[in-house]
């Protein structure tokens, strides 16, 4: 047993040490001030929403190699587990911006291109859920997922970069990259982000057991 859910017993701790040390750690005195705190929770959220994400494009490729149910059950589980994330790190960046910058949506071509990332993978779910035959769902859920993800790297990471000035790291005036923290909060901050992430694989199996069952109860 301990064997295999190690990774939830590390979730655990590494993410009960980010909130433990994550107030108390030493924070330098910039622009942002002991907001900067919010980076552990926030930005991990965005971590756990990627590694999501990236898995339902994996497992969406796989799909239209084998056409196996079982692919696409965990294809269309991560997705569902990344706008989890997703929406949660949206709602804490709302409440960092409104505390740093007096608005909880300002203009910022990162925070609009994930806003366009979510309607994205939202029309998904609305996709799967108006075709009613079960094979056909699934071929067209895992192609569009596929464009999908490509969509979201561009409205994300792509566009950002060449529409200007940005809030979110990544210009020369925005808050420092991570591996521009200070060592004090870089030990509080990877740690943070593998625990994210490895809450979203313990979500994403616990949704994906719950779907097998239900399936087996239908069937």
């Amino acid at each position: 047993m301990l064997k295999r859910d190690w990774y939830k017993y590390l979730s655990g701790f590494l993410l009960l040490y980010a909130v433990i040390f994550g107030f108390i750690v030493g924070i330098p005195d910039t622009m942002i001030h002991e907001t900067m705190r919010n980076l552990f929770y926030h930005v991990g959220m965005w971590f756990g929403m990627m590694a999501m994400l990236g898995t339902g494009f994996v497992y969406s490729l796989r799909y239209l190699r084998k056409f196996d149910e079982h692919e696409d059950i965990i294809a269309v589980e991560a997705v569902n587990v990344g706008l989890m994330f997703g929406f949660l790190g949206i709602f804490t960046g709302m409440i960092w911006a409104n505390f740093t910058w007096g608005s909880p949506w300002v203009k910022d071509p990162k925070l609009n291109g994930a806003a366009v990332g979510m309607f994205i993978y939202l029309a998904y779910m609305i996709l799967r859920g108006s075709i009613d035959d079960v094979h056909k769902r699934a071929k067209v859920g895992a192609v569009y997922n596929i464009f999908a993800f490509f969509l979201w790297i561009v409205f994300v990471m792509v566009l950002p970069r060449l529409a200007g000035d940005s809030i979110h790291p990544g210009k020369e005036d925005a808050p420092v990259l991570p591996m521009h923290l200070e060592p004090s909060m870089r030990i509080v901050f990877y740690p943070a982000m593998l625990g994210w992430i490895l809450l979203g694989v313990w979500i994403l199996n616990v949704r994906v057991r719950i779907r097998k069952l239900q399936l087996k109860m239908e069937g």
